[in-house]
């Protein structure tokens, strides 16, 4: 049984638009357009005219097979990368990777290149223009590993380099520092030479990659356990806080988890001196659920899109059947929360779940629900 939750509340939130497209993991945002990867068969892709925000209409929908989930979407220019990833009940002939699209006619976008990979194929991934930073299932290799992706021909991306936690490449003689999938790679982001790498239970890492063909372990967090949830992104700000370097980290509440409480936490982590990372703060939303496997109420995703002068200090924060939450780091020691937004099910939904959320420069936030519908929001605190 689904436990009860209140929904259709809203703090410092003003609705701009909604639409209600099936139910995503990604939304990107790019010159007027919103792209939202869908959760699975046959749903793929979906292109949003969304110039006017009150009135998003959609411009083209892309289908995968049956047993591909094809979840995540980045987008630069002309060029749209989406991953391939075969589902756990799927047959091991669904081939995995990333597809790259071209773009230019966004009512007909053109493939034009599929990276292939081994195991179930790509999950999360960032996109800078001209690299791509995935986290792909290589043959030989226990789990998720980093690799990085040389796109200055989009349609024959080159892998640059991988690296793993030592252990996971089974084929190499490495023997696995936890059982199945537990240590595995979920996704990268870049600032600078620098990659941080979520790592799933195996906390997050920050890499050295100067030379982006020999990326070089800095340090290691984990927190999982004693804590119970798998980290899920290491966002780096792009400023300093009183002086100060710090990474946003988010945990996901899933039922890959270690016990049934507490649920998953957004943290605050001292990056000063990047070799001996310090967490230095928790933010929880007040009164949370107790886990449940359907309504998940707990952390999932911030925003990565961050602007000077934009909402500076406030992040917004993808928590699921807790909606999105809007968060105040300005004093990183003691985060707060200043505002929530929890729509409405979407029809024929009995719950919500905000899985993903978009900043764009315009300073409207893109809140994307894994069940349904995609809602356009202005932040008034």
């Amino acid at each position: 049984m689904v436990p009860e939750r209140t929904f259709g509340i809203s703090e410092n939130f003003k609705t701009v638009g909604r639409i209600d497209v099936v139910g995503g993991g990604q939304v990107t945002v790019e010159n007027g357009y919103a792209y939202v990867g869908h959760m699975s068969h046959p749903d793929g892709t979906t292109i949003l005219n969304v110039s006017d925000p009150r009135n998003p209409r959609i411009v083209s929908h892309l289908t995968v097979p049956p047993g591909v989930h094809s979840h995540k979407v980045r987008v630069a220019g002309d060029i749209m990368l989406i991953n391939h990833e075969r589902m756990r009940n799927a047959t091991e002939s669904v081939q995995g990777g990333l597809k790259v699209f071209d773009i230019s006619d966004k009512s007909k976008p053109r493939e034009i290149a599929f990276f292939k990979t081994g195991g179930t194929g790509v999950h999360r991934f960032d996109f800078d223009g001209r690299y791509a930073y995935i986290s792909p299932e290589m043959e030989g290799y226990q789990g998720n590993i980093m690799m990085i992706l040389d796109l200055a021909d989009p349609e024959r991306p080159e892998e640059v380099s991988r690296w793993w936690v030592p252990g996971q490449h089974v084929a190499g003689g490495e023997t696995p520092e936890s059982e199945g999938r537990r240590c595995r790679c979920h996704h990268p982001l870049r600032l600078g030479d620098r990659l941080y790498v979520s790592y799933w239970h195996a906390g997050f890492m920050i890499l050295d990659i100067a030379d982006l063909g020999a990326p070089r372990l800095l340090s290691r967090m984990d927190w999982s356990p004693p804590y119970p949830c798998p980290t899920h992104t290491a966002l780096p700000l792009p400023y300093e806080i009183g002086g100060r370097r710090f990474l946003v980290v988010t945990d996901e509440e899933v039922s890959d988890r270690l016990t049934d409480k507490p649920n998953a936490f957004f943290w605050m982590v001292d990056i000063t001196d990047e070799t001996n990372p310090v967490p230095v703060s928790t933010y929880q939303v007040p009164d949370p659920h107790p886990f449940h496997h359907v309504a998940e109420f707990g952390a999932h995703q911030p925003q990565e899109q961050i602007y000077p002068g934009v909402y500076n200090h406030i992040f917004f924060v993808a928590w699921f059947t807790g909606g999105l939450r809007a968060v105040d780091i300005s004093d990183p020691y003691r985060p707060k929360e200043v505002g929530f937004h929890v729509p409405l099910p979407g029809p024929g939904q009995e719950i919500i779940k905000t899985n993903d959320v978009f900043l764009a420069e315009d300073g409207l936030i893109y809140a994307l629900d894994r069940l349904n519908g995609l809602d356009i929001l202005e932040f008034t605190g």
